[in-house]
């Protein structure tokens, strides 16, 4: 398995490297970050990761092992692929992705292009007990105030009467907060109305 490289940059593009090994060229597929973070002709490192299949192998680039190393374990759900894997490290950085699973924030998962509400939730459902092993510090969840909780109790318990999971309705309220944050006057029915509509998308 090949897990760094370390040569000149020869050449770059928005998503791929190619570093000069001793004259060797090796392309890497890389997150957009990290090939706009390279300069031709300097020295470079990718932390890598090869994928294998019948017909073709390929070779990812990361700025630093842990981006590489949740590259891999999204992998590990059903139905990630190399190039989802590689849309969800461009999106969320390891930190984000471990608080996005742990917090079971579905919203901040559907940022991710390709991924949808129940793709969102097969990652929290397969992952929640993985990424932890990443060993990344998270950001501290913001505190909730006495009247954030007030209308998120209120829509989520009249979400789940209205048949849908605890689960959907949390992401509903994460939805509308920002509604919340900007107009504190707002009302709980508009938030619900707000909330159903985030959940008929």
């Amino acid at each position: 398995m090949i897990s760094q490289l370390r040569g000149t940059v020869v050449a770059a593009g928005a998503t791929w490297v190619v570093l000069d090994l001793s004259g060797f060229g090796v392309r890497a597929l890389c997150p957009p970050a990290t090939a706009a973070g390279v300069r031709l002709g300097e020295e470079s490192v990718l932390h890598t990761s090869l994928v294998v299949r019948e017909d073709s192998l390929t070779l990812y680039g990361f700025a630093d092992a842990t981006e590489r190393d949740a590259f891999e374990l999204v992998q590990t759900a059903s139905g990630v692929g190399p190039k989802l894997a590689q849309a969800i490290v461009s999106v969320l950085s390891p930190s984000d992705l471990v608080q996005a699973i742990s917090t079971e924030n579905l919203t901040r998962l559907c940022a991710v292009p390709g991924i949808g509400r129940k793709g969102a939730q097969k990652l929290v459902i397969e992952l929640k007990d993985k990424v932890l092993s990443l060993g990344v510090d998270t950001p501290a969840a913001p505190a909730v105030s006495s009247a954030d909780q007030a209308w998120r109790e209120q829509v989520t318990d009249g979400l789940v009467g209205l048949g849908w999971s605890a689960r959907d309705a949390e992401a509903a309220c994460d939805a509308v907060a920002p509604m919340a944050a900007d107009d504190p006057s707002v009302g709980v029915a508009t938030l619900m109305r707000a909330a159903l509509k985030s959940l008929a998308r």
